[in-house]
C-alpha cells in the first residue's frame, strides 16, 4: 500500500549519499535539496562527516526516527538497513534505489524477498528496488533528469522503467506536456503499477487530481487490479492511456483450435485494455500524442476542420485522420462564402481551409471564430502553422493562445518550425500550451483517442442458463475433451442453439441416423482433432447407400472413435471460441469462419464477463464487419444472435471455468438464425 510516508514526508534520509553527484546517492540527495523539500534530511555515509552540506550518520542506527528511507547502497547490506529502519526508527516508506536484486539473479530474488517481508511486517510501502525513484510535489526522491516542474493539472505517470520513464518525459517536456507525479516502480517487488494506480484511484479528487494518468508497463500481474481501477478513475472523469511492452509472443501458438492458437497473452491485454477504456499506445511518441490531446478539451464529435497556410501537411493530416475513421468533411455554406471575402485572393475555405503562406494573425482569429460559431457541421479544428523564417510569428502564436481559451471547440495546434520558429514555439508552450509538432502522428492519436470505448461492465452475466445442469456435466466427465454427449448438454444447458445431430458407431446406426435427421446430411469423424486434413469430413450425403459407404471408410481413420451426423445447413461462416490464459482469465474471441481466421486472422477478443454492448462491439470491430451487415445484394446474419452467443458463452464459462479451450467452428449465420455446427471444449480440473 501506498501511506503518507512515501507521498508527503516530514522527513528523509538518504542512505548512502554521497558528495558525488555523479552517482545515484549524491543526485538524489541533490535533487531532493534543489526541489526545496520542506521536512528533515539526513544522509548516512561510512566515510563522510558530511554530504553536501549535511551532517552525515555513520551507520543507521545512530539516526533520529525517520519517515521516508531513500536508499543506494549494495543489495547485500539492504536486509540489514531495512531491520533498523523498520524497528527502530519508525521508518514506513522506502525507495531502494539499488540494483541487484530478482533482476539479477536467485539470490538476489531472496533479497528482494526478505526485504519486502520486513516492509510489510510493519505496513510500510516500498518502491522499487532497481528503480530511479519517484516524484511528487513533496519531494524529488529521483535520481535522474529531467525533473520537470510539477503542474497539479499535468499527467500522473507511472512507469516499471526508470529509463523509459526518463525518455518520455525528455520527448514530452519540450512539447509543452506536463507531469503531476511521477512513479518509477522498478522490480515491483511489493508495488506495481497496479498498486500505484489503486492509490491514485482511492485518493482521487476531482477538483485537484490530475485527470491524466500514463503508464508504461512491461508485466501486468494483477488485471483484475488494474481493470478496476482504471475502469473506476475513467469513470469519475479520468483519461489513461498506457504502453504495454513485450508483445513478441502474439504469433501464433501450437494448439488444437483455432481459439487456442490465436489467443496469446497480449491479445488479453488488448482485451483488457479495452474493457477498461485505456487508449494502448505502442511506442515514447504515440503516448505522448494521446496524453498530449487528453491535455485539451475532449472532441465531442469526428468532424475536424484544418486550418492551414501550408497544403503538403494539410494532405498529409487529412490522410492521417480519415484513414483513423475521423472525417474532414467539405464545408459549403453562406457562412464560408462569407469568410472567403475576408481573406486573400487565392485562399479556399472547403475543408482543409487554406489562406495561404501570406496569410496574417487576424485572419487566422477570423477563420476560427467563423469554425467555432458558425460551422454547425465542424466539431474541433486542427491550426497548422509554421513559418519560411522571413518574420516573426509571435502574434500568430498569441492570436492561437487566446482562441484555445475562448473557443467552446477544441483546437490542436500544429506548430512544426521547431527550429525557425524556436522562441514562437517557446512563447507559446510557456502559456501553458502543448505543441504537435507533427500532424500525421496527431492525427492517429485523435484517432485512438475518440474511438476508444467507455469501460465496459464488469457485472457477471445475468442471462439465463442452467447452471445446476452445467455443473453435473463437468462434474461428470474427466480432463480433456468433453464426449460429444456432454458436449451437446453444455451448449443446451447455456442456450447456445446447435444444429441436430447423432453420434454413432456403426453402419446400421449411421443410416438410421440419417433417415431420422433428414438428407442431405454432413459427416464428420469424431476423435481427430484436425478433420478436415484426414479426410474426416464429407458433406451432402444425399443417400443411405453413400452414408452405409462412407461411416465404413470413417470409422478406419485414425484415431476415431465414432461418427457424428448433421443435417446439411447453409449460411455464412462465423467463429466463436474461448481460451484460458493464465492471470487474465477467460479470453472470448469472435469473427468470420473461413478465411477470414485461417489467413486474414480477423478476430475480436473480449474478456469474461462480456456483456451484450461488448459482444456487439467486438463484432462491430471485426474488418469483415460489412459481411456480417450484407454487401452487394447479399442478406447479413443476425448480429444481435451472433452477439447473444458470445454473451452465453462468457455465462457458460462463468459457471464452468474448469473449460480451458472452446470452439464454435463453424457457426451458419443467416439473418434469422445463427446455429453452431461444430465445437469443441476441453476442460482442466485442478483436483484431477
Amino acid at each position: 500500500m501506498i501511506n503518507k510516508q512515501l507521498i508527503s514526508p516530514e522527513s528523509i534520509v538518504v542512505v548512502g549519499g554521497s558528495n558525488d553527484i555523479n552517482k545515484p546517492g549524491g543526485k538524489i540527495l541533490k535533487n531532493i535539496l534543489d526541489g526545496d523539500f520542506q521536512g528533515q534530511v539526513y544522509v548516512t555515509n561510512l566515510k563522510e562527516d558530511y554530504v553536501q552540506g549535511i551532517k552525515s550518520y555513520k551507520s543507521p542506527e545512530e539516526l533520529p526516527d525517520v519517515d521516508l528511507a531513500v536508499i543506494a547502497i549494495a543489495a547485500k547490506f539492504i536486509p540489514d538497513t531495512i531491520e533498523i529502519l523498520t524497528q527502530q526508527k519508525k521508518t514506513r516508506a522506502f525507495i531502494i534505489l539499488s540494483a541487484g536484486f530478482s533482476e539479477e539473479s536467485h539470490e538476489g530474488a531472496l533479497l528482494e524477498n526478505a526485504i519486502v517481508e520486513k516492509i510489510n511486517k510493519v505496513n510500510g510501502s516500498l518502491i522499487g528496488p532497481n528503480c530511479v525513484g519517484i516524484l511528487t510535489p513533496y519531494h524529488h526522491s529521483i535520481f535522474t533528469y529531467p525533473i520537470p516542474k510539477l503542474d497539479p493539472k499535468g499527467c500522473d505517470f507511472i512507469s516499471g522503467s526508470g529509463a523509459t520513464a526518463c525518455f518520455i518525459m525528455e520527448a514530452g517536456i519540450p512539447k509543452g506536456l506536463t507531469f503531476a507525479n511521477v512513479f518509477s516502480v522498478g522490480n515491483s517487488a511489493q508495488m506495481g503499477v497496479e498498486e500505484v494506480l489503486k492509490h491514485l484511484d482511492e485518493t482521487f479528487d476531482t477538483n485537484t487530481s490530475s485527470q491524466v494518468k500514463l503508464l508504461y508497463i512491461e508485466n501486468i500481474d494483477k488485471p483484475d487490479m488494474l481493470l478496476k481501477h482504471a475502469s473506476s478513475l475513467i469513470r469519475k472523469g479520468c483519461r489513461i492511456a498506457a504502453i504495454k511492452a513485450g508483445s513478441s509472443d502474439a504469433g501464433s501458438r501450437a494448439a488444437s483450435s483455432h481459439t487456442g492458437a490465436l489467443a496469446s497473452s497480449d491479445v488479453a491485454v488488448d482485451a483488457l485494455f479495452r474493457k477498461a477504456g485505456i487508449v494502448r499506445c505502442h511506442g515514447r511518441e504515440e503516448l505522448i500524442s494521446v496524453a498530449s490531446v487528453f491535455m485539451h478539451k475532449e472532441l465531442q464529435g469526428k468532424n475536424i476542420a484544418i486550418i492551414t497556410h501550408a497544403g503538403g501537411p494539410a494532405v498529409m493530416l487529412t490522410d492521417s485522420l480519415s484513414n483513423g475513421g475521423l472525417e474532414v468533411p467539405h464545408i459549403n455554406s453562406p457562412a464560408a462564402k462569407e469568410l472567403l471575402t475576408q481573406l486573400f485572393p487565392g485562399s479556399s475555405v472547403n475543408n482543409p481551409i487554406d489562406f495561404l503562406a501570406t496569410g496574417t494573425a487576424e485572419q487566422l482569429g477570423i477563420i476560427i471564430d467563423y469554425v467555432d460559431e458558425k460551422f454547425d457541421n465542424i466539431d474541433a479544428m486542427v491550426v497548422i502553422f509554421g513559418t519560411p523564417g522571413l518574420f516573426p510569428v509571435f502574434d500568430v502564436y498569441d492570436v492561437l493562445d487566446k482562441k484555445m481559451r475562448q473557443c467552446r471547440k477544441p483546437i490542436f495546434p500544429v506548430l512544426p518550425s521547431i527550429l525557425t520558429a524556436k522562441e514562437e514555439v517557446e512563447a507559446f508552450i510557456s502559456k501553458g500550451r502543448i505543441n504537435f509538432p507533427d500532424e500525421v502522428v496527431l492525427g492517429r492519436a485523435l484517432s485512438k483517442a475518440y474511438f476508444t470505448q467507455a469501460p465496459y461492465s464488469t457485472k457477471k452475466s445475468e442471462i439465463g442458463i442452467d447452471k445446476a445442469r452445467i455443473r453435473r456435466i463437468i462434474e461428470e466427465n474427466a480432463n480433456g475433451y468433453v464426449s460429444p454427449d456432454a458436449l451437446q448438454g453444455l451448449l443446451d444447458a447455456a442456450g447456445i442453439p446447435r444444429a441436430g445431430e447423432a453420434v454413432v458407431s456403426s453402419r446400421e446406426e449411421a443410416v438410421k441416423a440419417a433417415k431420422e435427421l433428414g438428407f442431405p446430411v454432413v459427416m464428420k469423424v469424431v476423435g481427430p482433432v484436425h478433420k478436415s486434413d484426414v479426410g474426416g469430413v464429407v458433406l451432402n450425403v444425399k443417400n443411405e447407400e453413400t452414408v452405409a459407404f462412407e461411416f465404413d471408410r470413417m470409422i478406419r481413420i485414425k484415431d476415431t472413435t465414432a461418427v457424428l451426423l448433421q443435417p446439411m445447413l447453409s449460411g455464412t461462416e462465423l467463429f466463436a471460441g474461448a481460451n484460458f490464459e493464465k492471470k487474465f482469465g477467460h479470453l472470448i474471441m469472435c469473427g468470420m469462419g473461413g478465411i477470414f481466421i485461417e489467413v486474414l486472422k480477423d478476430v475480436s477478443a473480449g474478456l469474461v464477463p462480456v456483456s451484450s454492448e461488448e459482444a456487439h462491439n467486438m463484432i462491430k470491430s471485426l474488418k469483415s464487419y460489412k459481411i456480417i451487415q450484407g454487401v452487394r445484394g447479399q442478406k447479413g446474419i443476425n448480429e444481435d444472435i451472433f452477439a447473444e452467443i458470445i454473451v452465453r458463452l462468457s455465462a457458460l464459462l462463468e459457471a464452468a471455468p474448469e473449460i480451458i479451450e472452446l470452439d464454435l467452428n463453424p457457426l451458419l449465420g443467416k439473418e434469422d438464425k445463427v446455429v453452431a455446427v461444430d465445437s469443441r471444449i476441453k476442460i482442466e480440473k485442478l483436483n484431477n
